[in-house]
């Protein structure tokens, strides 16, 4: 039997191995339930917390215990796996229970039953579910079908975020791991200072975006039709409709769940692409984006998790790829855990350091020149690179 015909029945009796775990996804939106669950049986505003340890306690334990998994579908059977409505309606799903979540969430917070702790820890678990939203949204925003970019600017709308669908899309995707990227973050930048440098760079960038589209045409970008107004406009609808459901109380859990939401976004963010450079050509271009210009992990569990996100090579060499068929690539700079994990350890700047900076570092052969590095951070990261070169010379 030749090598081709091998290849092809080897495809043909492939089956994905994880198909019957990606409903998993599912438990994220369903957490504020949960947690209520555990609430209502008399835990204490202790319980509201119980989903923030969950995500970020108990899923980088079992992604350690599980491992990696870098399988790959087979290229023959790609077309036929991105057609499956199986793996589209499990992204439609999360957002029904993301709202009714979002509803549940605003009916405790002016019930005048949550103690600080519980209202609290209430804020961070909508929080959770809202920024993870966005990362449904970006599944969906990537596509052609009209439908599912709707459905994508509906998850961005509890956390007033519908600039992302622009700025990510036609923002980030153009300029990932260059300087002028605000969604790319530098080596030796803090997340506290990558922070507002991203929260505003991309909110400025979408809107430059938006619109210069309307300018080539001669339109103006007042209208119905601009993808930022008619995405910030349900956000608008949603809390206000919120509003007039539950009265003006709620407004500050629907903004302080918005900020905890797409900072969770921006964390990241922060990670994804951290340190990382594209190289100019000999034409004064960036050259192509391909997997060196992404942090990849094939963590089993997050990545069911999160739609396959943590396989962020492949998504940003190949962004029409929907998240059944990403693959992982032995040229990709690997992450040591998976996002869970990460996430933490960006949030303490001094072990993010440990962690990550040598890693960057290696990745170029301590070239720095060739890492996107935050000028504030050149210096130090010279020092380091010296005081090591001194020490492997002893």
């Amino acid at each position: 039997m030749s090598a081709e015909v091998e290849t092809a029945v080897s495809a043909t009796a492939w089956r994905d191995p994880r198909k019957p775990f990606w409903p998993v996804a599912l438990l994220v939106p369903g957490l504020p339930f949960m947690a209520w669950l555990v609430w209502r049986s008399g835990a204490g505003g202790w319980a509201w917390w119980l989903p923030a340890l969950t995500v970020f306690g108990a899923i980088p334990v079992v992604d350690l215990l599980i491992g990696d998994s870098r399988e790959n579908p087979p290229e023959q059977v790609v077309p036929k796996l991105a057609k499956d409505g199986y793996y589209r309606w499990l992204t439609y799903l999360y957002l029904p229970v993301q709202y009714a979540g979002l509803v549940l969430g605003c009916a405790l917070w002016v019930s005048g039953e949550l103690d600080l702790l519980g209202a609290a820890g209430l804020v961070v678990t909508l929080g959770i579910v809202d920024g993870i939203a966005i990362n449904t949204a970006h599944e969906l925003g990537h596509k052609r079908e009209r439908l599912e970019r709707w459905f994508s600017k509906i998850a961005l709308a509890p956390t007033g975020y519908g600039h992302f669908y622009v700025e990510h899309n036609r923002g980030h995707h153009v300029r990932v791991a260059t300087p002028s990227d605000p969604a790319s973050s530098r080596l030796g930048e803090s997340f506290y200072a990558f922070w507002p440098r991203t929260v505003w760079g991309s909110l400025r960038s979408a809107w430059k975006l938006e619109t210069a589209r309307f300018r080539l045409r001669g339109r103006s970008p007042w209208t119905h039709r601009n993808d930022l107004l008619n995405a910030w406009a349900m956000t608008v609808v949603l809390f206000g409709v919120l509003t007039v459901a539950f009265g003006p109380a709620v407004l500050p859990f629907l903004l302080l769940q918005a900020v905890c939401g797409f900072s969770l976004l921006e964390v990241v963010n922060y990670l994804e692409h951290y340190g990382l450079a594209r190289q100019r050509n000999a034409a004064g271009r960036y050259e192509k984006v391909d997997p060196r210009h992404s942090w990849n992990s094939d963590r089993t569990v997050t990545n069911v998790f999160l739609f396959q996100l943590q396989r962020h090579s492949d998504h940003h060499a190949n962004p029409l790829r929907r998240y059944q068929t990403l693959r992982s690539f032995d040229s990709s700079p690997q992450l040591p855990a998976g996002y869970a994990t990460m996430i933490v350890a960006a949030l303490v700047p001094p072990v993010w350091r440990r962690a990550m900076d040598h890693r960057v570092i290696a990745h170029y052969g301590g070239d720095l020149a060739q890492a996107n590095v935050h000028p504030p951070a050149r210096a130090r990261l010279r020092e380091r690179l010296g005081r090591s070169a001194g020490a492997s010379h002893r």
